[in-house]
């Protein structure tokens, strides 16, 4: 059942935070009333990059002149490319790969930099390799990251390659920052609609509604909102079936147990629901100090599966389902509900600016999968004592095991800085800043209808839904805490030749409660004192502290061309694992070596940004099942890896045509062999090797990149326009795999091209779109992945695909 954002359990931190809220002490990153509107999202903005101005420094700078491989899509780049969600922009940022079970439950990556091991499941695993920040604020979460409705946006910033010493631990491979519109002194609001629906003959069918509006209230105060309502139609299909599950009676004599999925077969069963809001104020206190308090809410609930498959095989419990199919036979959802309360001032002392960015953020992620995948495997390799379970008469039931998950995060965020003048020869950023983020996690893998029985024992105290139905369960309480200071300075040594070094000073600190596993690891579990837990198998604590840092060359070779060369560090904090006996992992670290230029031409028509970036990764932390862990999960660190590349975008404007496009490079391989891990928790290669060294790391392709076309012209008063987009990637490794030439292996996948196209006019304060997405159909596979992990059902992964072919028409109105 979802749980509401009730304060229970709010501490110290969470109290001051939502007080500040409602006192009206907020801070904000810019000045509100001060800005002008943000320019409308017209043809010519969005091919000027000269124009785009970015704060990846921290600093609002033109991003032509940051040196820093970045990538902004702007307002009007959003806009024509019709984004909502993150699949829409990741396919426009070729650094970026990921893996997904449908939306907010991806993980995202910068450069590779994955062991491809953030699969379900492994919720109380490492922290991301890349960060997530709305605004001034963090939003990383353990898990899938938020998926947050974009509209009213001002552009998405994505900085590649560790960004620590700006932005913190979670930054390891990148940092992507969502930045809203903020409050400004000129009304303007503005309305769009929009319905969709998926190829020939679909009965599926999405509506998006969005609406925003800017209130100056005088001279000193003004407050803007938006709202949006957004249902996408469903495209996989959930198709009869049924199995035929040889067991063992309660007699030990061998039976059948026959199952059916009729309850749950519908097509086009993956529908979407998705709705919330913003709202912020902007208020000037005097001439220099603003403060911007602004809360968002989204709830979304996803139905069905965003998988289908599997693609292979010819197990008759587990047959392939076809193109767009699966036969799932348990209820399927994944319902996430958050909300962010940001505080944000900014201001001057004397000729320095002053930024405090504050913000509490609470959400519930409620999870239920179609776990049969993992019964049907453990069958294959145990017989059929994993498929004769019992009810309380002694009757054998159906034995296809249920996945549910509860998440319940908590993170509170503080960061003070200060920046000297920009117009300085040199210039600092300095600042303070805390996290401390909590996970409350309830997991259970059951079986509908079991309960005690000839001695086949459920897991005690870990009921769902008030049935003692679990065969394995994990109830935990994470808290991760951060502390650092941060330092960043720039110096002109001549005109054109700048110097910059960054450093960061950080203490982690987290710990872990709680307990993981079956009936028998918890008979012996002494009872937990938070009620919240069914015993206190382990209580972990993990300290560290460390530094990060950046050494950065520029060279101006005339205001319109730079090259820069960077040395930089990166970290993610090492934690602790859940069960007793295996002992903490340690941090993980990369360092970047990158050389880059940004060069304008012809009068500034054309742009072309490049960097070449080698990455070595340390002491790689990666999730196995081993002798020691009992077959639960755990986080060991095995070895180097390195990626390197190349990777950049362009953007050419003509009178009436614009070209602009984006790609990347990557070549990610392991730098030595990943032995298995021996009963200390060690690698150890006497007792073989895991993964080889020259193993290509898993997601991201090797290849990534995309080009679009806009032609815009004037007739009668109105503007019209035509956009073609071509989107291409090459074949991934889903997950590692051992080289294995001419051999098929199970987590790979084929390189893909898509297409979209579109159409619209600018009328006055009106416009329309007409537009189709994948408009040959490609079945492109974005991530292959599986209910449980690979080492156990690789045989059954299903295909996380791109969206089949979508038609859609779009009205707005501006006022």
């Amino acid at each position: 059942m979802r749980k509401g954002f009730a304060t229970r359990g709010i501490g110290f931190w969470q109290a001051g935070a939502m007080a500040a809220l409602l006192s009206g002490t907020a801070l904000s990153g810019t000045s509100a009333l001060a800005q002008q509107a943000p320019p409308a999202a017209t043809d010519a903005s969005a091919a000027n990059s000269s124009e785009i101005v970015v704060t990846a420094n921290k600093r609002e700078e033109n991003i032509e002149k940051v040196p820093i491989s970045i990538q902004a899509l702007t307002a009007a780049k959003l806009e024509q490319h019709e984004v909502e969600n993150f699949d829409d922009y990741a396919k426009l940022l070729p650094s970026v790969s990921f893996q997904s079970y449908g939306p907010s439950q991806a993980q995202i990556y910068f450069r590779g930099i994955t062991s491809g091991s953030d699969y379900n499941g492994a919720f109380a695993g490492s922290q991301p390799t890349s960060a997530l920040f709305l605004d001034e604020v963090p939003l990383t979460t353990i898990g899938g990251a938020v998926d947050v409705h974009l509209y009213d946006m001002s552009r998405i910033e994505a900085l590649a390659g560790p960004q620590g010493t700006l932005f913190g631990a979670s930054s390891l491979s990148g940092t992507l920052r969502l930045i809203t519109n903020q409050p400004t002194h000129k009304f303007e609001a503005g309305v769009d609609a929009s319905g969709t629906t998926f190829g020939k003959g679909s009965n599926s069918f999405g509506t998006n509604l969005d609406g925003f509006v800017n209130i100056p209230i005088n001279d000193w105060l003004a407050f803007r909102a938006s709202a949006f309502y957004e249902r996408d139609g469903g495209y996989i299909s959930n198709i009869p079936g049924t199995r035929a599950y040889p067991a063992l009676d309660v007699n030990g004599n061998a039976t059948t147990v026959a199952v059916s999925n009729a309850p749950y077969v519908k097509k086009n069963f993956n529908d979407t629901e998705t709705y919330g809001g913003r709202a912020a104020l902007g208020i000037d206190l005097d001439d220099s100090w603003t403060v911007t308090p602004s809360v968002i809410y989204q709830d979304q609930r996803a139905h069905g599966t965003f998988l289908y498959g599997p693609l292979t095989g010819n197990d008759p419990l587990y047959p392939p389902a076809g193109d767009l199919r699966v036969q799932d036979y348990t209820p399927e959802h994944n319902d996430d509900s958050w909300v962010q309360a940001a505080l944000t001032v900014h201001g001057k002392l004397g000729n320095w600016d002053v930024t405090y960015a504050g913000g509490y953020f609470d959400r519930e992620v409620d999870t239920e999968q179609d776990y049969s995948g993992y019964t049907v495997s453990y069958f294959e390799s145990l017989g059929p004592a994993y498929t004769s379970f019992y009810n309380a008469n002694g009757q054998n039931v159906d034995p296809s095991q249920v996945y549910h998950v509860h998440h319940h995060y908590t993170k509170v965020s503080h960061e003070l800085r200060m920046s000297s003048p920009a117009s300085e020869p040199f210039r600092l950023t300095a600042g303070l800043f805390m996290q401390r983020q909590t996970d409350r996690i309830s997991a259970d893998y059951y079986i509908p209808n079991f309960v005690t029985g000839d001695g086949s024992v459920p897991v005690p105290r870990c009921q769902y839904q008030g049935q003692d139905s679990d065969i394995f369960c994990s109830r935990e309480f994470r808290v991760d805490r951060d502390y650092a200071a941060f330092a960043d300075a720039a110096y002109d040594i001549l005109d054109n030749l700048t110097f910059e070094a960054g450093l960061r000073l950080f203490i982690a600190k987290n710990s872990s409660q709680g307990f993981s596993g079956t009936a028998g690891r918890l008979a012996n579990c002494p009872v937990s004192a938070d009620p919240n837990l069914p015993c206190a198998q382990y209580y972990k604590i993990a300290d560290e502290s460390g530094e990060t840092h950046r050494l950065t060359l520029t060279y101006k070779i005339d205001p319109t061309k730079l090259v820069y060369a960077t040395y930089s560090t990166g970290y993610r904090p090492g934690g602790i694992n859940r069960l007793p006996q295996v002992n903490p992992y340690s941090p993980d670290t990369i360092i970047n070596y990158e050389i880059g230029t940004k060069t304008q031409w012809f009068d500034r028509k054309l742009t072309v940004n490049l960097a070449l970036f080698d990455e070595e990764w340390h002491n790689v932390q990666i999730s196995l099942t081993t002798p020691n862990s009992n077959g639960v999960l755990s986080i060991y660190n095995v070895g180097r890896a390195n990626s390197r590349g190349v990777e950049g975008d362009f953007n050419l404007a003509l009178d009436h045509l614009t070209f602009s496009g984006s790609a990347a490079y990557t070549d990610a391989r392991t730098k030595t062999d990943f032995c298995n891990i021996d009963t200390t928790g060690n690698p150890n290669c006497a007792l073989g090797i895991y993964i080889p060294s020259g193993t290509r790391l898993p997601v991201q392709p090797q290849f990534k990149g995309n080009l679009t076309a806009r032609y815009h012209w004037e007739w009668k008063g109105a503007k019209p326009y035509l956009q073609a987009s071509v989107n291409h990637q090459s074949g991934t490794d889903a997950y590692f795999v051992q080289p294995q030439p001419a051999t098929p292996v199970p987590f790979q996948t084929a390189g893909f091209t898509t297409v979209d196209f579109s159409l619209g006019e600018q009328l006055g304060l009106w416009h329309w779109e007409a537009y189709v997405t994948n408009a040959f159909d490609e079945r492109g596979i974005l991530s292959l992945n599986t209910t449980c992990i690979p080492s156990t059902c690789a045989q059954f992964a299903r295909a996380y695909p791109t969206l089949p072919r979508e038609f859609g028409l779009k009205v707005g109105r501006k006022f």
